[in-house]
């Protein structure tokens, strides 16, 4: 009899676990589809960002290798930086312009304006 009556105690205890662990879940869930337009559009200003990088990369003729070695930094995170996957520091920034022979300000400048993205979704909202 008290070996059934522990048993019976920990099974409820795991379908409590279970149900706490399924409430997690479903909360995150939930959270991460708010987050949508966030998303969308931290995603266009990395894309952009490293559409830029990539350019200028390109224009001057350099592989991502000279640009890491130049700069410091691995090849790797000059791939991410170009694939939006994160985005450079702004002293690596300022160093990548200095390498490019291009003010900061006006590589900055050629970043796509997240306005354009936030207007059609406040349109796509509202439906206007």
């Amino acid at each position: 009899m008290p070996g059934t009556y522990i048993m019976s105690i920990i099974n409820l205890a795991l379908v409590i676990g279970l149900c706490f662990l399924l409430y997690l879940v479903v909360r995150a869930l939930l959270r991460y589809n708010k987050s949508k337009e966030i998303r969308k559009e931290k995603s266009a200003t990395q894309k952009s960002l490293g559409e830029v990088l990539k350019g200028h990369r390109t224009q001057c003729k350099m592989t991502q290798e000279f640009v890491a070695e130049a700069i410091g930094v691995s090849r790797q995170a000059v791939s991410k930086w170009e694939n939006g996957t994160s985005d450079p520091t702004m002293s690596n920034l300022i160093a990548l312009s200095k390498l490019f022979n291009i003010p900061a300000e006006v590589m900055l400048s050629e970043i796509k304006a997240v306005e354009k993205m936030r207007i059609e979704s406040v349109d796509e909202q509202y439906k206007l």
